[in-house]
């Protein structure tokens, strides 16, 4: 097995289609899909799982929660501004990263169709 895996910024396999949970929904009506590429147990680091995928969704608001989750983030496509709650805003577009740590809450708001990489720790 293979300790190396390129991500394949357009998977051919279909996604999980989903909508945004109705206590998370803020405005819009925003249209979810996820790529799941890899898991991989993380045992070592203390961390359960780590996931790998890609993620697009269509303009929209919602509440960000993290809970006890790590999720780092890079904008293949698209535009969003991310509010922590009680803190700053920030948009993000094409080439832009950014981390959301566990204990994370906050409001995404979809400006046009993103797409990202996603890794999350949980």
């Amino acid at each position: 097995m293979t300790k190396f895996l390129p991500l394949d910024i357009a998977p051919t396999f279909a996604p999980r289609v989903d909508g945004a949970a109705p206590n998370r929904l803020i405005e819009g009506t925003p249209l979810f899909k996820t790529w799941e590429l890899d898991c991989a147990l993380a045992e070592a680091a203390k961390w359960g799982t780590i996931r790998t995928g890609i993620w697009e969704a269509t303009p929209g608001t919602t509440r960000s929660i993290k809970g006890e989750t790590f999720e780092f983030c890079h904008i293949l496509s698209g535009r969003a501004r991310i509010t922590e709650q009680g803190g700053d805003s920030h948009e993000f577009g094409p080439g832009d990263s950014f981390v959301m740590k566990p204990g994370f809450v906050g409001m995404w708001q979809t400006l046009e169709t993103l797409r990202k990489i996603w890794v999350i720790a949980s």
